[in-house]
């Protein structure tokens, strides 16, 4: 083979390996019982990246998610999700979250009658630790204040620092996070959202769902937009808020 020929080929497979998404998620269809909500949802991730799930309500954002995770709720049927090499399709959820997929859900989960350090000394019980106690409340240091409070005794604003900080323990890799904004209010979101800042400034791989479309678009890189299940938009978060055609048509701003 030519000197000019291995240099193709060595310049061929940098490309191959530079294109290679950090996350991917190829045509997934997931089931409630047979309700159809999950329609061949196709994704790529690059690492470091933070991506706005959006849509109107029950457009399958929140499915989509869980199905990532691996819940077992939605049924995921058909259709493939990769962290770099690892078959996440082929995972139960206690497998995709000790292979880094950490999903902080809507309602939080925090754990009644464990204080807010037992809540995040739990997380890191099972292998796979990330961030310990001292880096933790360090970034949360409302959270180092009521350390030894009843964590469902929080605010809501404060659970949700307590969800985003579970995560951080363990070892994180991608952080779902699913409506980080909602009932919070105004000064709340703006906490949450400094945090969220944070995140990302760290280099944190991320998927947002969120109603608040424009507050999650100011804070991602790229965005796609479901509607009944399926990819619609697929873009920059810029071209998306540059667009009040497909914002009013998908997303009601």
């Amino acid at each position: 083979m030519s000197v000019i020929a291995m240099q193709e080929d060595i310049v061929a497979a940098g490309t191959v390996q530079a294109e290679t998404p950090f996350f991917a998620v190829r045509d997934i269809h997931a089931y409630y019982g047979e309700s159809y909500i999950v329609q061949g949802v196709t994704m790529d991730i690059r690492q470091g990246e933070i991506l706005a799930l959006l849509g109107r309500n029950g457009a399958g954002k929140t499915s989509t998610l869980r199905a990532i995770a691996r819940t077992g709720n939605p049924a995921l049927k058909s259709g493939e999700i990769w962290l770099r090499d690892k078959p996440v399709h082929t995972m139960r959820d206690f497998e995709a979250a000790r292979a880094g997929i950490q999903l902080v859900p809507e309602d939080r989960r925090i754990i009644q009658g464990l204080s807010v350090e037992e809540n995040l000394v739990l997380a890191q019980v099972a292998p796979g630790r990330g961030w310990d106690l001292d880096r933790i409340y360090s970034h949360f240091p409302r959270l180092a204040e009521r350390r030894n409070q009843e964590g469902v005794t929080l605010s809501g604003g404060e659970q949700q620092m307590l969800a985003v900080a579970r995560a951080l323990a363990r070892d994180l890799k991608l952080l779902l996070l699913d409506e980080p904004y909602e009932g919070l209010a105004p000064v709340i979101v703006q906490e949450i959202e400094r945090i969220l800042y944070d995140i990302k400034e760290l280099g944190i791989t991320t998927i947002i769902v969120e109603q608040n479309a424009v507050a999650a678009l100011r804070l991602s890189d790229r965005a796609v937009i479901l509607d009944t299940g399926q990819v619609v938009f697929t873009g920059t978060a810029k071209e998306l808020l540059d667009n009040p055609q497909l914002r009013n048509e998908y997303l009601a701003i």
